[in-house]
């Protein structure tokens, strides 16, 4: 089968229609939101804490359903299909590639805590190339397309704002970094021992803990998507995550590097591809299903270092202060 070729107008198209999208979706979010609230339907996919919902199955089908109608040619990636298929990594073509988590934050969405999104992304040639991510409960509207710039709506102003929200401003250490960070749903013991040492150190006052970097504090959030909106807006400083999903980050991803943010995956791929511009990576699919993703703020030049240096130099300092683990 041909790649499906997309022009410049295709893409502006392609993104009104996946913020349109979304805000359908977001629709059946708030709907499902008030069902479940009430119901208490909710099952389990590995442990009591990797939720999923039928309102998860029914927004996903809503999504793949539109865009089927609309670009019938292009591959559809979603969370809850690869949950009830094999298990296997379908890998990335040069052929247009919708990639979808129906409800991030699926844990937030049956607790009514309001932290939960659909995340809308678009791969293109094995690149992500358009984001969308959608709050409903708080109306919030974070996009960006490829060389185009990321911007988010929000309800105190309905015309977009780009991203990040202010100039950038130094970062001279983790010292000074609000740190997103997720507890997730992989609750084994050595995972939580090498998590909580990581945090630990994180947040520790190096006087009494070794390596500790007293960062100012960490967040979480229960969204990937959503902690990858908060740093491209320059909320959070830094956001690292071990055993996501490309439908978690992949909106996500477009949305901070366009926002000027600096994205990679565990230790190794980051000594490996220190020196590379995220933005200029011509394949992507070993940092897209790493499972092991970091991504910093866009930070202002200095008169002693570029901002590019200093966010290698930080997520350096980073990676040599947390302990990494597999994910399953």
């Amino acid at each position: 089968m041909a790649t499906t070729e997309l022009s410049p107008h295709d893409f502006l198209t392609l993104l009104q229609f996946t913020k349109d999208l979304a805000r359908s979706a977001g629709e059946l979010i708030r709907h499902g939101s008030t069902e479940i609230l009430q119901a208490g339907d909710v099952d389990e996919k590995k442990n009591s804490v990797d939720l999923v919902t039928e309102w998860d199955v029914r927004v996903e089908e809503l999504v793949k359903s539109e865009i089927s109608k609309q670009w019938p040619s292009f591959n559809f990636i979603g969370e809850e299909t690869y949950a009830a298929g094999t298990g296997d990594r379908p890998a990335l073509t040069d052929q247009p590639t919708f990639c979808v988590d129906p409800i991030d934050g699926t844990t937030n969405f049956v607790h009514g805590f309001p932290f939960v999104c659909i995340s809308l992304g678009l791969l293109y040639k094995k690149q992500p190339v358009l984001g969308v991510i959608y709050n409903p409960f708080l109306d919030q509207l974070y996009y960006g397309l490829k060389g185009q710039g990321a911007f988010v709506v929000l309800p105190s102003s309905p015309q977009p704002i780009p991203l990040p929200l202010a100039a950038p401003r130094p970062l001279e250490s983790l010292s000074q970094a609000l740190l997103g960070v997720e507890w997730g749903s992989d609750r084994r013991s050595a995972v939580m021992t090498r998590k909580s040492a990581s945090f630990v150190r994180l947040a520790g006052d190096g006087k009494e803990i070794k390596g500790g970097k007293m960062a100012h504090s960490l967040r979480s959030m229960g969204s990937a998507a959503l902690n990858y909106g908060s740093v491209a807006q320059g909320g959070l400083d830094i956001y690292w995550e071990i055993g996501c999903f490309p439908w978690d980050v992949c909106a996500g991803i477009v949305i901070a590097l366009e926002a000027g943010c600096y994205v990679t995956g565990s230790r190794d791929f980051f000594l490996a591809h220190r020196d590379e511009d995220p933005s200029a990576f011509t394949d992507w699919d070993e940092l897209i299903w790493s499972r092991k993703y970091i991504v910093i703020r866009a930070i202002a030049d200095t008169e002693h270092e570029k901002g590019r240096d200093a966010q290698r130099r930080i997520v350096e300092d980073f990676y040599n202060t947390v302990e990494e683990w597999d994910a399953i």
